[in-house]
């Protein structure tokens, strides 16, 4: 009879090896060598089986200490792999946790309490509560827990009792060849225990739907998409697990006059061609009321002025945008007899010539094309 190997060497790990660092060796080899992805290979299987019975003890810090000290020899009264008692050293339980993916199962305990799902509202504000920030009430249709079982699921809240398909343990176990294989337990669906007698209102689930009313503050200088978390706010957790979280996503209605760069602010303002020309003082909207502001002469179309602080405030807190004044030079459609007469003798008065942006564009012009 050949001599048995090392526990060590089997597993392929050092002897100052940790509990984890032998748990994923031997994963690596279960997985590859499990009899069921290997039928009929006689080998496989039997590196399976070495694998396992070195596990079984390198797992356990009390045998380890034992074979460490003693090697096999401490293992001599029933040794072997059928010598091991593998339900009372909890090796079901090490091989349910290794393969339950494997098998398609899931290990399931007894009722556990779950966090609540999270939930996602959208909601249209104004422009101006954009920027300066308002309080909204909003009605959030959720899961919350059922007022006539206090969340229990059960009528008059009776307690749940243990599941008598798989005597609370969840799970239903079952011999295949030399290993017990464990799937959920249908009856209870895993949670190891039943209801007799469900609450009428919730069906047993311990929660129902309401509608709940929260008031959310919004603050200055949200912009769309930006998303406000309400902690405890989602809906109700099962078993008494803590409830879930809101998230408000922000959507903004567009203004008639103003657009949005980042916490700056764009009008657009339209002024005559005199104004343009000589210069003004005009009145220009911001979200913060009329601003007075001086048009320098020469002004072009689509000059850009700048209002310090008339802006957005950054959410955050760090200061304020401004407001970015941009000048639309309008030309008059129509013109009465005198208009154009006095037009007319600017034109002689001026010349093309002397308009710098236009002489600019033919000098250009010319070079181009002689």
């Amino acid at each position: 009879m050949a001599a048995k190997r090392d526990y060590y060497e089997v597993l392929g790990v050092g002897r100052d090896a940790s509990p984890d660092d032998i748990k994923k060796s031997y994963r690596k080899i279960a997985l590859k060598c499990h009899p069921d992805r290997n039928p009929g290979d006689k080998q496989a299987e039997e590196r399976f089986k070495e694998a396992s019975e070195a596990y079984q003890v390198l797992s356990d810090a009390e045998r380890r200490a034992q074979y460490d000290r003693f090697g096999h020899a401490a293992f001599e009264q029933g040794a072997g792999f059928g010598g091991f008692d593998f339900a009372a050293a909890g090796f079901e339980d090490i091989f349910g946790d290794i393969f339950g993916d494997f098998f398609g199962g899931q290990r399931r305990g007894r009722t556990r309490s779950r966090r609540g799902e999270d939930l996602r509202y959208d909601l249209q504000i104004s422009f101006e509560e954009a920027v300066f920030g308002s309080e909204k009430t909003v009605r959030i249709p959720r899961l919350s827990t059922c007022g006539d079982c206090k969340g229990s699921g059960s009528k008059n809240g009776a307690p749940r009792e243990t599941c008598s398909a798989c005597r609370g343990s969840g799970q239903l176990r079952f011999q295949q060849g030399l290993f017990s294989i464990a799937k959920t337990c249908g009856q209870c669906q895993g949670q190891g225990s039943v209801l007799r007698d469900p609450c009428r209102k919730c069906g047993g689930a311990g929660a129902v739907e309401t509608q709940h009313s929260l008031s959310v503050r919004i603050p200055a200088g949200v912009d769309t998409n930006s998303r406000l978390k309400l902690r405890g706010e989602g809906e109700t957790g099962a078993n008494g697990g803590p409830a879930g979280d809101l998230y408000v996503v922000l959507h903004v209605s567009e203004h008639p006059l103003f657009t949005r760069e980042g916490n700056h602010i764009i009008c657009d303002v339209p002024i005559g061609f005199t104004q343009a020309a000589l210069g003004a003082e005009i009145d220009v909207p911001t979200p913060h009321g009329k601003v007075k502001m001086k048009i320098p002469a020469g002004t072009q179309s689509g000059n850009v002025f700048r209002i310090k602080g008339k802006g957005v405030p950054d959410v955050r807190g760090y200061g304020q945008g401004d407001a970015l004044v941009r000048v639309l030079v309008e030309t008059p459609r129509k013109l009465t007899a005198k208009q154009r007469e006095l037009l007319e003798e600017f034109a002689r008065l001026s010349g093309e010539e002397v308009h710098p942006i236009a002489k600019g564009f033919l000098d250009k012009v010319k070079e181009m094309f002689g």
